[in-house]
This record gives structure tokens, sequence and C-alpha cells, in this order.
């Protein structure tokens, strides 16, 4: 199979009002924390009922939980799949394209990791300024 050619990112070509307000849409939902969170969980342990995630996710309502995950499934970035038993089992696992989102996320925590004691010590320089 032959690899996925390389995408560069010219600031001046025109840009396709489809995947301009795509990205914003997305960043607005990554953005969000608790999307990151359920991705995290679903990344570290796989397929998960409702009340599973609930626990893993600290401080998360029942009402936010619902609702991140339905804007993560329209997205396509999980599955939810009832199974007909009583009483219903509902899991979620997250799709290719969760995944891939996942791994894009990997280099925000590289970076973070690369650069934490310089942010830390420009946070420092800019409170004791004030």
């Amino acid at each position: 199979m032959p690899a996925p050619e390389k995408i560069s990112y010219d600031p001046h070509a025109p840009v396709d009002p489809r995947v301009e307000a795509l990205v914003n849409e997305l960043i607005g939902r990554v953005a969000d924390k608790w999307t990151l969170l359920v991705l995290e969980e679903l990344e570290d342990h796989g397929t998960c009922r409702f009340t599973e995630l609930s626990r893993l996710v600290p401080g998360i309502s029942q009402k936010m939980l619902t609702q991140t995950l339905r804007a993560m499934e329209r997205d396509g970035l999980l599955v939810r799949t009832v199974h007909p038993v009583v009483p219903p089992k509902v899991e979620y696992c997250l799709t290719d394209l969760g995944h891939s989102l996942g791994e894009a996320f990997c280099g925000v925590w590289i970076w973070a990791e690369t650069n934490l004691d310089r942010i830390e010590k420009a946070r420092s320089a800019f409170d004791a300024r004030g």
C-alpha cells in the first residue's frame, strides 16, 4: 500500500469554505475538555459502557456526557452499539477517525512535554512582573 500523500500548508492558497467551516467547528469541539477526556478514556480502555465512562471522566455530568457522546457519534469519532438485552446495554468505541484524532492530539502532548519548562519559566516571569 503506498504511503499517504503528504499535504503541505500554503497560507496563500484559496480555502474551501466547507473545510474552513469544518475546521472551525472541530476546533470548538475538540477544544472542549470533555471531548478530549472521553477520547482519551476510549483510547486507553477500548469499548466502554456509559456508566464506565462516567466513572472514568471525573466531574462530567450525565447530561454533558450524553451531549459529548452524541456529538462525537455525529462526527463519526465513535460508534454507539445498543445490545438488545434487558436491561439495555449500550457501548461506545472509537472509530478509525476517532483514533486518528487522538493521534493528532498526541502531537500536542509531545509539544507540551517538550516545552513544559519554557512555559513554566515564562509564566513565572510574567507573574513576577504583576
